[in-house]
């Protein structure tokens, strides 16, 4: 409070001020009687502590003769201690920022609705109904600040709050604070509920345009006279301490900005009311800087506000929105204006304006996009990772672990962006002795950390390295890095290539042999084997690695090979190229197999065909995990190779069983269909396993739906599968004389083994491909004799109905593939309301009854957009919901199985009377009623709580009857809209419950 104001205060006022010694009790008490009490709790307490005792005091109960609790009395004594209270908060202004940060919540609440009471707001009156213009400008102000407290409160409630470590536990004051929290929480969920209407008042607030007051020491002393000494002078509109309409409306803006940023976060529109209210309150400050005396906003907290909300809306002013680094990257995010994003970086790697936090969470955005399948940014994501790596490094940070995860692969590229990076983080001519020497310390880690020496010397022959290290430096180094290898062989000078060095004569074989285990370039594995065979000529060198692993099939060919040089290279290009198809480095798979292909060319026919075919099943794998996971077609001629493959007559040639497995599964993910039903030649069906399941697939896929007559592809299929799954019995006579009955699970009476179709089918992605397999499945689980709950699956009519030999069927085996074949089904289609419920009808087979309840909502939710449509009848069918049912039954949540019995196309009246006869229930049981449409389990409810004598029950349930839309007199289409909200509050309250 500046000294012109206090000077104003103590001429307004009607006792003169005491000096700044005098006690505070002195200065404030009016009864004698509790001087003595209150000097006992504090001898000079702050004007704070003050009104906490004051309040406390006058909210204390008392206790009647017969020694029973009652509300504080209203006696002169409590008017006094509360008047007391609010000339405190009065000689503090009103301050809102001082009084919260002081107060806890109830007892803020309470003196400002004492505030309220004394200036004349009629109590029960809402206050958004009330026009401020026409009250008395102290009623007016009152309501104002309770409005402007309430919101304030709200959105402070909102922000995480930092658990103070408790100290040694005492009973007394833990009781105090947990009452205290209670009362809190009560207090905040009234002020949430009131929240729009406070809104609407100070929204309300701002078109006054009027000067107002608030109460002051005086006008409280004068408002607690008897009625006939006042004359009227608190009414007038010069009572109180007097607060411009700018900052009224600065204050009124500040606050509508914080509450509209906050729920910003729910509703992105909102923020541009926030953005409309912080920069208007800029304006206000500005304009009554100089004369502001009780405007007290936190300016960098309103600059950071507006920030925010500059980032977070659109705003046609482009200077606006590029006025900060901030709103810049936001602009490259959200346009996806990568290059220009990590230009910011670069250049802020000098500035250092940007938090090292922000700059990790740009990070982590930037990774997860990457991981949703967009390639293109993983780029990116190294150079902004290298710009946080430079920054941290100048910084004296430690080096993120994401850097070296990105580095584990260094190339050319990524080197001479690194050296940018640097060369444009620090410039030399200004920068201190640290700095250059935390840059060169990184600089030579770097080159220590790196095997490939023509990128070594990419960084030693650079201008910042050279500059940064000095001779003695460079030379250390360079020793360092010949003890490290000794086939290293640097100098000072910079030299054209690694290669260009001759090979010393002293080059020992176990070393040559490390570098070829490492090396994927065709053409210096060809050098080293070269360099090898000229050392011993008694060595396999394919034999290096045991992890160099080729199929035996072509192994017996390879090995075959009598020169031992081109024995070796084919092998290991061989065994090298398999790797890296498997763990999806498909460059440098192509390239090894190039290089294998055009050497076998020369002289074997076989081999060459060999190599053709497993460049087609590369490039099979290389589409399916590019640009197949996107859903673009394969080119043509890719399509032609495979069926090319499958036509394939050439004798002699080693094959593996794996691409033909691949190339029908790639014709049936690409719904080539066609091809399998009518083209494929005869003698390929009889003679490959995977051919013939292929086509029965796409013949039965073909056919659905159709009539049941032609659906012979369909048995067959059935057929096959059946034998897949049988059982080869064999009789074994014991050592006692019995004959005793052995099963072997992997039968070879089918076409194939049980784990080899598995294995199939789980290569498998179209979707009817994928769910004419399953319902094969479950239809096979289903005919089991002793099967007590049927799964459902789509078109599962279409297979027969029984088994001759039932006894044949390891239908253990049978439970197994269902339970593999829908969790990956999901895999490929999380969404897929019928495979869910095949899921959910598993786990309720398996009495996992929460877990079905999960997946029979999670069905219904995914085809109705969490329950906001209807759900289709086929997905909640009769036979879903009694189930549903049953799962809440065997869970004891007897309500809920009332409120699904109405689901029913009939209604179960018995079940849900049943249920709800249950008293023991772990649901939420009354609060549920209000999901409840059906008006005969409701006159049930009030008459079955009636009996018990549950007062408070049957009164939820005469409210939930007595609502007019359940109206029996209703027209059909009002009692449908009711049953389907309720419907839609019900499945959605059970799928936050079961999620």
């Amino acid at each position: 409070m500046s000294a012109e104001a206090a000077d104003r205060e103590a001429a307004t006022s009607s006792r003169p001020c005491t000096p700044p010694q005098t006690s505070w009790f002195e200065f404030l008490l009016e009864e004698e009687l509790l001087e003595t009490h209150l000097r006992k709790a504090a001898p000079d307490p702050s004007p704070v502590q003050l009104i906490i005792q004051f309040l406390e005091q006058a909210s204390k109960p008392s206790l009647n003769e017969q020694n029973q609790v009652q509300p504080p009395p209203d006696n002169k004594r409590n008017r006094i201690l509360k008047l007391l209270a609010l000339k405190v908060a009065a000689h503090l202004k009103w301050d809102l920022d001082i009084l919260e940060k002081s107060l806890s919540v109830p007892v803020l609440n309470m003196l400002l609705n004492e505030l309220l009471c004394i200036s004349k707001v009629p109590p029960g009156t809402k206050h958004v109904d009330m026009d401020l213009s026409s009250l008395p400008p102290t009623t007016a102000m009152a309501i104002l600040l309770y409005n402007r407290w309430a919101i304030r409160t709200i959105v402070q409630s909102s922000f995480p709050v930092k658990l103070v470590k408790p100290g040694p536990p005492q009973l007394n004051i833990m009781t105090q604070i947990q009452q205290e929290k209670e009362l809190t929480e009560n207090i905040l969920k009234v002020l949430k509920e009131q929240a729009a209407d406070s809104i609407l008042v100070l929204e309300a607030a701002l078109k006054l345009n009027k000067d107002l007051y608030v109460h002051t020491i005086r006008t409280l002393d004068l408002l607690a006279m008897e009625p006939a000494m006042v004359n009227g002078e608190t009414e007038s509109s010069t009572a109180g301490l007097k607060i411009s309409a700018e900052e009224i409306q600065c204050q009124v803006c500040y606050d509508l900005g914080a509450v509209y940023f906050q729920q910003g976060s729910t509703n992105s529109t909102i923020y541009e009311n926030a953005k409309e209210k912080f920069f208007r309150t800029k304006e206000l400050i500005s304009k009554i800087a100089s004369s502001s005396l009780h405007c007290t906003i936190d300016e960098k907290r309103l600059a950071g506000y507006c920030q925010a909300c500059g980032v977070l809306t659109s705003s046609s002013d482009n200077a606006l929105q590029q006025s900060t680094p901030y709103s810049q990257i936001h602009s490259c995010m959200k346009s996806g204006n990568y290059q220009e994003l990590v230009k910011i970086f670069l250049e802020d790697n000098l500035t250092l304006s940007l938090p090292i936090q922000f700059r990790h969470s740009v990070l982590r955005e930037l990774f997860q996009k990457a991981q949703q399948g967009n390639d293109a940014l993983d780029e990116i994501c190294f150079k902004v990772c290298a710009c946080n790596t430079v920054c941290d490094v100048m910084q004296g940070r430690m080096i993120d672990i994401q850097f070296n995860q990105l580095f584990l692969k260094p190339n050319k590229e990524k080197i001479d962006f690194l050296l940018e990076v640097c060369s444009r983080s620090i410039h030399l001519e200004h920068a201190s002795e640290s700095s250059q020497r935390k840059m060169a310390a990184f600089l030579k880690n770097l080159c220590l950390g790196l095997e490939d020496l023509q990128l070594v010397f990419m960084i030693s022959s650079h201008e910042l390295f050279i500059t940064l290290l000095k001779d003695d430096e460079r030379k250390l180094l360079i020793d360092q890095m010949r003890k490290r290898s000794p086939r290293i062989n640097l100098c000072t000078k910079p030299v054209t290539s690694f290669y260009d060095i001759p090979a010393s004569a002293s080059v020992s074989i176990g070393q040559l042999e490390h570098q070829l285990i490492l090396s994927m370039d065709p053409w210096r594995i060809r050098q080293i084997l070269i360099e090898l065979h000229g050392m011993t000529s008694e060595r396999q060198f394919w034999t290096v690695s045991c992890k160099w692993e080729v199929p035996n099939v072509y192994g017996n060919v390879i090995l075959g090979i009598k020169d031992n040089l081109t024995r070796d290279l084919v092998y290991i290009l061989m065994a090298k190229g398999l790797h890296c198809s498997a763990i999806k480095d498909f460059v440098h798979a192509k390239q090894l197999f190039a290089a294998c292909l055009e050497l076998v060319t020369e002289f074997s026919p076989k081999l060459r065909q060999v190599m053709l075919n497993e460049m087609l099943l590369l490039d099979i794998y290389t589409h399916e995990a590019g640009a197949g996971v996107s859903g673009e077609r394969p080119p043509s001629d890719l399509i032609s190779r495979v069926r090319g493959y499958l036509e394939m007559r050439v004798p002699d040639i080693p094959l593996r069983q794996v691409i033909a497995e691949e190339c029908v599964a790639f014709l049936l993910n690409w719904r080539e269909n066609e091809y399998l039903t009518m083209q494929v030649p005869l003698p390929l069906v009889q003679t490959n396993p995977y051919v013939k399941l292929g086509q029965l697939l796409a013949a039965t896929c073909k056919e659905l739906p159709g009539p049941k007559e032609s659906r012979r592809t369909a048995k067959d299929l059935w057929e096959v599968v059946v034998q897949i799954c049988s059982v080869s019995n064999q009789h074994k006579r014991g050592n006692d004389g019995r004959v005793s009955l052995i099963k072997h699970r992997e039968s070879t009476l089918g076409i194939m083994y049980r784990s080899e179709l598995l294995s199939f089918i789980k290569k498998l992605r179209e979707p009817l491909v994928l769910t004419t397999i399953l319902s094969l499945f479950v239809k096979l689980h289903n005919v089991r004799e002793d099967i007590v709950n049927d799964i459902a699956a789509e078109h599962i009519s279409i297979w027969p109905s029984s088994i001759p030999n039932l006894q044949s069927v390891d239908f253990e085996a049978v439970a197994v593939t269902v339970k593999e074949l829908v969790n990956y089904a999901l895999t490929i289609n999380a969404n897929n309301h019928f495979w869910l419920i095949i899921q959910a009808d598993i786990y309720f087979a398996t009495n996992q009854y929460s877990a079905a309840l999960h997946y029979y909502l999670q069905a219904g939710a995914v085809c109705s957009d969490f329950f906001n449509k209807m759900v289709p009848p086929d997905v909640f069918t009769d036979q879903v919901i009694k189930r549903m049912i049953k799962c809440c039954s065997l869970l004891n949540c007897h309500t809920q199985v009332a409120i699904l019995c109405q689901f029913l196309r009939e209604i179960d009246y018995k079940t849900a009377f049943k249920a709800l006869q249950e008293q023991n229930s772990h649901d939420a049981m009354d609060s549920y009623y209000e999901y409840i449409w059906d008006v005969t389990i409701l006159e049930y409810l009030t008459y079955l709580h009636h009996k018990r004598g549950e007062t408070d029950k049957r009164q939820i349930a005469i409210k939930a009857i007595g609502q007019t839309e359940l109206n029996a007199s209703n027209p059909e289409e009002v009692l449908q809209l009711a049953a389907q909200r309720r419907k839609k509050k019900f499945l959605q309250a059970m799928a936050k419950l079961y999620f």
